[in-house]
């Protein structure tokens, strides 16, 4: 059984996804070739453990436990050459998806399983430039991942059951619950969500209602536990825009095309959450709503 884990990117996802392995008694080695990024990696780590702790939901000796099973290191070959299990979590751009996957199959171990956590990016694509398509598989965490219960288990074209088999009982070792899809652009869950915010966003665009009032209507009308508006705001609005794009270019259907507004605000650096300016305005260093931003 897979044990030896390496986490490639130590952003938002890659943090979280070593969170949880190294939580669940998993041998994790966090990569990203930025120490700073490591580094303020373990400190995320280490400030959600406290969380638990303070939850009543993990003990101190658990949280020295889960950090104890996490090393960090800023070169992939040296990250990544034990590695029963690789799981990209690179930022999503298709080309350094590609480049980084071409290294992992260069430098890990011929039989160890490569999985991206890619919300939209082919799985086939990026299996077909490696030398082992049968075993690389998209395993699609939900942020924040401590707490998200669902993976999405994407099937490439070429990818084996058994390896699928495999990603399927992992998930569940980390208590989270695994639903396999096939590989079609934004899978399941993109495919779905994305089109709700872009409407979301027309809808604001059009003028048809204010920002508050768009999220209101969902989180009150269709028990939403957070507005699309806001959604779109917490993923990064550049992020969803690129989904988008990859699901306009991937279906040429005009119905996927970014709405105009969003495509100025990402042009514009208002990236939602990460920059305290979205669809909504945030206190620094936090993801609380302070005032809804200047659309009325």
């Amino acid at each position: 059984m897979v044990q030896t884990i390496s986490v490639i990117g130590a952003g938002t996802m890659g943090n979280g996804i070593a969170h949880v392995f190294a939580q669940n008694n998993f041998s994790v080695t966090l990569v990203d070739v930025n120490p700073a990024q490591l580094e303020k990696a373990i400190q995320t780590i280490s400030k959600n453990l406290d969380r638990q702790i303070t939850k009543g939901t993990l003990t101190e000796e658990q949280k020295t436990t889960t950090l104890g099973n996490i090393k960090t290191e800023t070169s992939i070959a040296n990250g990544v050459k034990n590695a029963e299990l690789i799981v990209e979590a690179a930022t999503e751009n298709t080309e350094l998806k590609l480049k980084i996957f071409k290294q992992l199959d260069e430098t890990a171990p011929v039989d160890c399983i490569l999985a991206t956590n890619t919300s939209s990016i082919s799985i086939t694509k990026i299996a077909a430039v490696t030398k082992r398509p049968s075993l690389v598989i998209g395993m699609h965490f939900m942020n924040p991942v401590p707490i998200m219960k669902l993976v999405e288990v994407i099937n490439g074209y070429a990818t084996k059951k058994e390896v699928t088999e495999t990603i399927v009982e992992l998930s569940k070792q980390l208590g989270k619950i695994p639903c396999v899809v096939n590989d079609y652009p934004g899978f399941i869950a993109n495919r779905i969500l994305m089109p709700m915010i872009n409407e979301a966003i027309y809808s604001l665009y059009e003028g048809i209602a204010g920002v508050e009032e768009i999220d209101t209507i969902m989180k009150l009308g269709m028990a939403h536990p957070m507005g699309p508006l806001q959604l779109a705001d917490f993923i990064g609005l550049d992020v969803c825009h690129s989904i988008l794009k990859v699901l306009h270019d991937g279906f040429g259907n005009p119905k996927y095309a970014p709405c105009p507004l969003l495509t100025n605000m990402v042009n514009a650096g208002y990236l939602g959450a990460k920059t305290r300016e979205g669809f909504y305005t945030y206190s620094p260093g936090s993801k609380e709503l302070v005032v809804s931003s200047n659309f009325k």
